[in-house]
């Protein structure tokens, strides 16, 4: 398997280590490979194919077993998140109004696809379903923050101040 995300990885000796003896001390535990990727992110915050690789050899299992868990379940990343985590709405008021249109302006902007992560590792982008500000549609946010009434014009100017 090749590496998914254009951000290198960049783990520790120490955060290895964790993992490592985490692993050594409950290989034997019923349900073992979900609970691994489980701590495996939270070591690391995602599961890049060398901490997948890592679990699959202490746990004498297949990479593919391990990548099938960890790419089945939405709860798994395998892209770093960023610094800056920007989710779009595409719920039903979001999207009438042109939450799309935010969307493809970001994705331009940035040149990443949902799901994925800038190559300086600033930005992640995301959509979502609904983030109850259905009256400030079409919304994105920031870190948390909402930015409301989007056009899609304001896109380049938001981002600027986080850089």
């Amino acid at each position: 398997m090749k590496r998914t995300s254009a951000v290198p990885f960049n783990g520790t000796q120490a955060q290895e280590t964790e993992l490592r003896e985490w692993l050594r001390e409950n290989k034997n535990v019923k349900g073992v490979n979900m609970l691994a990727l489980q701590k495996a992110q939270e070591i690391y915050s995602y599961l890049p194919i060398e901490v997948q690789t890592m679990i699959a050899e202490e746990l004498n299992v297949s990479l593919e077993e391990i990548y099938g868990i960890s790419t089945f379940y939405a709860m798994f990343r395998l892209e770093p998140v960023g610094k800056y985590q920007i989710s779009v709405c595409l719920g039903t008021a979001c999207y009438v109004k042109g939450s799309d249109k935010v969307l493809e302006k970001i994705k331009s902007v940035l040149k990443i696809e949902e799901g994925h992560t800038t190559p300086d590792g600033k930005f992640s982008l995301e959509t979502c379903r609904c983030v109850g500000a259905c009256g400030l549609a079409p919304v994105m946010m920031i870190n948390g923050e909402v930015y409301g009434r989007l056009t899609g014009d304001e896109v380049e100017e938001i981002l600027s101040k986080y850089n």
